[in-house]
């Protein structure tokens, strides 16, 4: 199955009728270009399982593979890559912070995949594609949706993003540059639908710091902050209120050790980040003491599971600590997290979350229906394939383009090829899909 000079295709092969685990094919004129290659993480008897797509199709024709770009450093888009990269062996491309992440998760794990960095905004040619780095915000540093053109026609891939302003941290997202696009001819918008089911417009970055005060404020004791380690304009908020209470600043957790490093850099978190080791924290008067720690979503091996268990090496909690999750529930943790709440207030450690807090504490890196809507009329394309969420999401997004006289929209799965020229359509189930499973031993199974 190869397209011709005239064909321009879309091949989810994961994060289409799902959210996670994206990877993403583009084909044109007997070539394949890769976009994204994530993992995703389900709940089992042992913990946290990681599974991924599973990649036999473009490894059978890796041959015409012409790199993998990755649009930013979130696990579900750039979790898999040292996992996979042996079935395909191409370059692989990404902005300057996604690179390094990357890079620093290939070297732990002995992988020699080649990584480019890219610029925002730079224009490529791999092979029939040209590819423009567009910047959008995101809940991490430098995310970029992709301009696709080819002599066939041109695609914009959204890739996840928000209509954020004041980000905090990073390029503050650009009308002036996202309306302009109304000029081009762009034939398809690949469109996030993590968000198209909530009405409004997704919550600022900037406008947590007075929730994320009030939640601190009178802390007699400790306070912790569990958010994900890559959202950096999260922990320079948090730096900054560290800063702005007199709290020395701490950090538990390898992947936020990681981000941090990474953030680093690439030149963020340079002010009000000042971290003291973690092995200082248990000596500090605990009313000087803000940390930020990992697992918000309840894994068992995280820090702030840990700490509820009173297992970590560096600090046990307190009675009167203070715990707030700077995060949402992502859908199949609720039991996980709901545990992990429990074994904190057993140790009298008060737990501060969205639904006992007047503000914001987090925000969305997804756009919501007014974002989605606004997108939709910028663009000014004629087909809209949602992506990047369950069918109910798919369909809620289909919605908005449709409402905003995007005249057709192909709703489809993993495996369903998107014919976008010459003629727009469907051919369900081209392509055989399904999950390779993460063992103990690190060897991987089909699920």
């Amino acid at each position: 199955m190869t397209p011709n000079n005239s064909e321009l295709w879309f091949l989810p092969l994961g994060g289409c009728g799902e959210i996670g685990m994206n990877l993403n094919l583009f084909g044109h004129d007997g070539h394949w270009l890769m976009v994204d290659c994530g993992v995703t993480f389900e709940q089992g008897e042992r913990g946290n399982r990681v599974q991924m797509p599973d990649p036999d199709f473009i490894a059978q024709h890796c041959d015409k593979l012409v790199g993998l770009l990755a649009t930013h450093a979130h696990q579900d888009h750039i979790g898999a890559i040292h996992l996979l990269w042996q079935h395909f062996k191409c370059p692989i491309y990404a902005t300057q912070f996604t690179a390094h992440v990357v890079q620093t998760k290939l070297r732990r794990e002995g992988c020699a995949a080649p990584v480019i960095v890219v610029e925002q905004n730079a224009m490529q040619q791999l092979g029939p594609f040209t590819v423009q780095w567009l910047p959008i915000t995101h809940s991490t540093a430098e995310t970029s949706a992709l301009l696709i053109d080819t002599p066939a026609g041109c695609i914009l891939h959204t890739a996840d993003w928000k209509v954020d302003h004041t980000p905090v941290v990073g390029k503050a997202f650009d009308d002036e540059s996202w309306r302009s696009l109304g000029a081009r001819s762009i034939d398809a918008i690949v469109c996030d639908s993590t968000n198209a089911t909530q009405s409004g417009h997704s919550v600022s970055e900037a406008d947590l710091m007075p929730g994320l005060e009030q939640a601190t404020a009178n802390a007699p004791a400790r306070v912790v902050v569990a958010c994900f380690a890559s959202n950096i304009a999260r922990l320079q908020t948090i730096g900054d209120l560290a800063h702005s209470s007199g709290r020395h600043l701490a950090v538990l957790g390898r992947s936020l050790n990681d981000m941090i490093a990474s953030a680093k850099v690439c030149g963020y978190l340079q002010d009000n980040f000042n971290v003291v080791p973690a092995h200082d924290i248990g000596y500090l008067p605990p009313h000087e003491v803000l940390i930020i720690a990992t697992g918000s979503q309840g894994e068992s091996a995280a820090a702030l599971n840990r700490l509820a268990q009173g297992t970590h090496p560096e600090l046990e909690l307190e009675p009167y600590d203070r715990v707030i999750f700077s995060s949402k529930t992502i859908p199949g943790n609720e039991l996980a997290i709901e545990q992990l709440v429990s074994a904190l207030r057993s140790r009298k450690v008060e737990v501060i979350d969205h639904s006992n807090t007047q503000l914001p504490i987090h925000a969305s890196g997804h756009p919501c229906v007014e974002e989605l809507a606004q997108m939709y009329r910028w663009v000014d394309s004629s087909l809209a394939i949602p992506v990047h969420g369950e069918p109910q999401h798919l369909r809620a997004n289909a919605e908005v383009a449709k409402q905003c006289g995007i005249t057709q929209r192909l709703l489809g799965e993993n495996g369903d090829l998107f014919r976008i020229r010459p003629t727009p359509g469907i051919y369900r189930s081209a392509v055989r899909t399904g999950r390779l499973e993460l063992l103990s031993n690190g060897q991987l199974q089909p699920v």
